[in-house]
Formats: structure tokens, C-alpha cells, sequence
């Protein structure tokens, strides 16, 4: 059984570079993490959720588009684990500007789809909270 996880996890390293950029990452993958649960906290993964998704990982952590569902894929089967709680906490310590810019981010999916979910502001809310920023800070200066 371990050796079935190492060889898994060496296909990870060895295959796609968005994957090997996130699983050498751990705030990465936690930022990640955040931002695919902020697309389904409504319950539903819209087409307009998912291009700003993409584009927020090609232009924020230089993941090409065509790594994202691979980096999907390994944070389902290796993130499972990692709560939001844990998550956030990972942020905590990060300087103002990247948690400023992880919940401008979330704003950014959040508003994708034109329809702000109770749930998405809730997500919102809790996540700056934690994270010790003003709600202005979601907004792009």
C-alpha cells in the first residue's frame, strides 16, 4: 500500500510542472486549495468561475492553463486532507499584500459568475477575518 502512494506521488514530480510547482509549495497549495473551494461554496463550478480561476493561476503563480486540471486532480487526491481552516492559517504569517491578494482574488471568482452566493460571502467574510484584513482590501486598488 505505501509503495503504491510513493509511486503516485513520484509521478506527481515527474509529470506535469504546474503539479511539481504546487506540491513543492505548501502556501501554494493552500492558496489554491481556497480559491477552488471559493468556486464551489455556491455549489455549482461555472465556466466564468473557472476562467478566472485559470487566469488567476497563470497570471499570479505562472501555472500554464493547460496544468490546471492536473493541479486540480493532485489537490483533490493529496489537499483532501487540509481543511480551509488550515488552509487560512497558512496565511497568517504571509505578508499583508499576499493576503490582500488572495482575497482580492476570491472576490474575483466569487463575482465571476454576476451572482454573489450567500455562501461565497460567507467564505469571503470568514477568510478576511482570519486573515486579519478589511473588507476594502478585496477590491483591485
Amino acid at each position: 500500500m505505501a509503495a503504491g502512494l510513493l509511486s503516485r506521488i513520484r509521478a506527481v514530480f515527474d509529470g506535469d510542472p504546474g503539479v511539481r510547482k504546487v506540491a513543492e509549495d505548501p502556501v501554494l497549495s493552500a492558496e489554491i486549495l481556497l480559491l477552488f473551494r471559493m468556486i464551489l461554496a455556491d455549489g455549482v463550478a461555472t465556466e466564468s468561475e473557472m476562467a478566472v480561476f485559470r487566469q488567476i493561476c497563470a497570471d499570479s503563480f505562472g501555472i500554464e492553463s493547460e496544468s490546471v486540471d492536473a493541479v486540480i486532480e493532485y489537490l483533490n487526491e493529496f489537499g483532501y486532507e487540509t481543511n480551509g481552516a488550515q488552509a487560512v492559517a497558512m496565511f497568517q504569517d504571509m505578508p499583508l499584500e499576499r493576503r490582500k491578494d488572495l482575497a482580492r482574488h476570491m472576490a474575483e471568482i466569487a463575482k465571476a459568475d454576476h451572482q454573489l452566493a450567500e455562501n461565497e460571502v460567507r467564505l469571503l467574510r470568514r477568510t478576511m477575518e482570519l486573515l486579519g484584513i478589511a473588507p476594502a482590501a478585496a477590491v483591485k486598488p
